[in-house]
C-alpha cells in the first residue's frame, strides 16, 4: 500500500490520481502542468514562464514530504514542442544540483489543458 500526497501549495489533481504517491522509500510524483495552486489556471502562455512553474509545483511535493530536488532520482519531461527544448531546460537545471537525476524528454502531440510542459518526478528517501 502507499500513502497518497497532497498539499495546498501545488495544483489539486484535476482528475482521479494523487499528487504523489509515497510508499516510504520511494515517491513518485505525478505529472505537473503550470497550474497556479490558488487559481488552477495557467500561470501564462510563455514556455519559460510554465516551466518555472511546474518545477514550483514539484517542489512543493517534495517539501510536503521533507525532501528537496536533492532527493530526486528520476524526472520526465514531455514538451508539446521540441523547439523549446533549450528553455525548459535552462529553468529545469536552476533546480537543481548535482549530482543530475536521470531524465527523459519527449515532445508529445498535446498535454492535459493544452499545457505546454510537463513533468513527473520520482524521488528517494536516504
Amino acid at each position: 500500500m502507499f500513502k497518497a500526497v497532497s498539499t495546498n501549495q501545488a495544483p489539486r489533481a484535476i482528475g482521479p490520481y494523487s499528487q504523489a504517491a509515497d510508499l516510504g522509500n520511494i515517491i513518485f510524483i505525478s505529472g505537473q502542468i503550470p497550474l497556479d495552486p490558488e487559481t488552477m489556471e495557467f500561470v501564462s502562455n510563455d514556455i519559460k514562464e510554465q516551466t518555472d512553474q511546474v518545477m514550483k509545483n514539484i517542489r512543493a511535493i517534495l517539501e510536503e514530504l521533507d525532501l528537496s530536488f536533492n532527493n530526486v532520482v528520476k524526472m520526465n519531461i514531455y514538451l508539446d514542442s521540441m523547439d523549446d527544448f533549450a528553455v525548459v531546460n535552462d529553468v529545469y537545471a536552476s533546480y537543481l544540483t548535482e549530482p543530475y537525476p536521470a531524465r527523459a524528454a519527449v515532445e508529445v502531440s498535446k498535454l492535459p489543458k493544452g499545457a505546454k510542459v510537463e513533468i513527473e518526478a520520482i524521488a528517494t528517501r536516504g
